[in-house]
């Protein structure tokens, strides 16, 4: 393989896995990323999605324990159904529209300046999510994953849609929405750490399967380099925001998206930057 490919591999990697858990957009940043480093095309899509694997493998091990006991007792422990149940539910709704619309967004919104819009509009989203919080910090009246309903589970999935639109953060669109609708910060995080592993696992292996006529064996090496490389990171990043939430909020994250997509915006408007699309 050329070390050029490989290294573009482990950069796009580190991306993936030290920004997807994070409510600051992954796809937005790789999408960036791979412009800057011209890393760009129809193989290049698919393996932005298909290194997902590689962080959600991260929350898999991270959460062993948990998924082993839910695995373990869907049939007989009703507290490892309900949570099945509700990852279901939750799951059902971006996975219907993303199948419905996915072309449609890959053509139109796969671009560093529609991401850009849209780092900046979920910034404001969080900071309005973060005042209500302060405001009415009664209204978080689920303090446990375990206390979810399935009408709670449905309402986080709708929420997850909005993760469609590139540069929103599935992430951030899970999260903040869970806190909107009543879950404490913690909760909404560990629900959607949950909710990332069908949701991902299922981008994955979708995209792959739409793409296999136009991959080759020559491209297993660059998937498995870019997936070992988001799953250290990822790895990494999943146990530094368990510790964050629980002293810190998410402002600090909508400032970020808000700096980072007006530099996009103002270096394509002026030509500084040449984004590809």
């Amino acid at each position: 393989m050329d070390i050029i490919l490989a290294l573009k591999a482990i950069i796009m990697g580190l991306v993936e896995g030290f920004t997807e858990f994070l409510p600051i957009s992954s796809t937005g940043h790789l999408i960036l990323a791979g412009s800057l480093i011209n890393f760009t095309g129809e193989v290049a899509q698919v393996f932005e999605i298909a290194i997902q694997a590689g962080a959600i493998f991260a929350v898999m091990w991270e959460y062993r324990a948990r998924i082993g006991a839910a695995l373990g007792g869907v049939t007989s422990d009703p507290r490892q159904q309900k949570l099945v149940i509700n990852l279901i539910v939750a799951f059902i709704p971006a996975a219907v529209l993303g199948v419905l619309f996915s072309k449609a967004i890959k053509a139109h919104l796969f671009a560093p300046v529609p991401v850009a819009a849209a780092f900046i509009v979920g910034a404001f989203v969080i900071l309005w999510a973060e005042r209500r919080h302060k405001v009415l910090p009664g209204a978080h009246r689920i303090q446990s994953v375990d206390d979810m309903t399935v009408v709670d589970a449905f309402k986080v999935g709708c929420a997850q849609c909005f993760a469609l639109i590139p540069g929103t953060s599935r992430s951030g669109a899970t999260i903040i929405g869970g806190m909107l609708f009543g879950l404490s910060r913690t909760a909404a995080t560990e629900f959607s750490f949950f909710l990332a592993i069908p949701t991902l696992l299922a981008a994955t292996v979708y995209s792959i399967f739409k793409a296999r006529h136009d991959l080759h064996a020559s491209d297993v090496p660059l998937f498995l380099i870019g997936g070992v490389a988001a799953f250290v990171s990822a790895f990494l990043c999943v146990r530094w925001l368990l510790r964050f939430i629980s002293t810190h909020d998410f402002t600090g994250f909508a400032w970020y998206r808000i700096v980072f997509g007006v530099i996009i915006l103002v270096t394509a408007h002026f030509g500084w930057v040449v984004w590809a699309e």
